[in-house]
């Protein structure tokens, strides 16, 4: 599954050059016995299996680099991108993938694992997770990206969601680009897009809007 889709364009290039590096480990080379078993039923019944314990702690101290263990579950944290600035920030992490029902408590506790979400959804593991993290941290590695102001002008960055965008044809369809983006008028223009994003949010992410609301009149109450 690693490194997928991380191994094209844009982050498979930084990937080749050096740029950031990616070690990947098989938890059941850590396993014993004849069937190299890394999982068993759960305490106190239930569906499914669980990973356990000694087997995921011998993966982890073997491949632990620097940085926090993340675990990618369901229960954790939603990420989101002020949390991938800051590990794109740090000195790397080391990634947890479950299976099954999910992993025993202990070892996460004894290597106090951030748990990390995608969203209120399941996964049959946390392959597509680390992916998406991945994905999400390598992009802002300097030089991963060729036009910096691409990344200071995207969804999320100032806590709304971006705006439209528009190329040639002006016309398309009877279908016309706004006026104001033929206009040259950098202010206008960027009037125009803070107030499309803020629209936009509005509509489809109340609750961004109500954070970024409150943020701006908290800045605005403060002058």
């Amino acid at each position: 599954m690693f490194p997928g889709p991380l191994g094209q364009s844009l982050a498979g290039r930084a990937l080749e050059k050096g740029t950031w590096r990616l070690d990947v480990a098989n938890i059941r080379d850590y396993a014993s016995g004849r069937h190299r078993s890394v999982d068993d039923i759960p305490f106190g019944g239930g569906a499914g299996m669980v990973m356990r314990p000694e087997v995921l702690d011998a993966a982890i101290r073997a491949n632990r680099g620097s940085g926090p263990l993340i675990y990618l579950t369901p229960r954790g944290r939603l990420i989101d991108q002020a949390l991938v600035r800051e590990l794109a920030a740090g000195d790397g992490a080391t990634l947890l993938c479950g299976r099954f029902e999910g992993v025993d408590q202990r070892v996460l506790e004894a290597h106090e694992a951030v748990e990390l979400s995608l969203g209120d959804f399941v996964l049959s593991g946390g392959e597509l997770p680390a992916l998406v993290l991945l994905d999400a941290i390598v992009r802002l590695l300097p030089g991963v990206v060729g036009n910096q102001e691409t990344l200071a002008e995207e969804s999320f960055e100032w806590g709304l969601l971006e705006y439209p965008h528009y190329t040639r044809p002006a016309e398309w369809q009877g279908r016309s680009v706004p006026e104001v983006l033929l206009s040259g008028h950098h202010e206008k223009i960027r009037a125009w897009r803070k107030s499309q994003a803020e629209d936009i949010t509005r509509l489809r992410r109340p609750d961004l809007w109500d954070r970024y609301k409150a943020a701006k009149d908290s800045k605005d109450g403060m002058r």
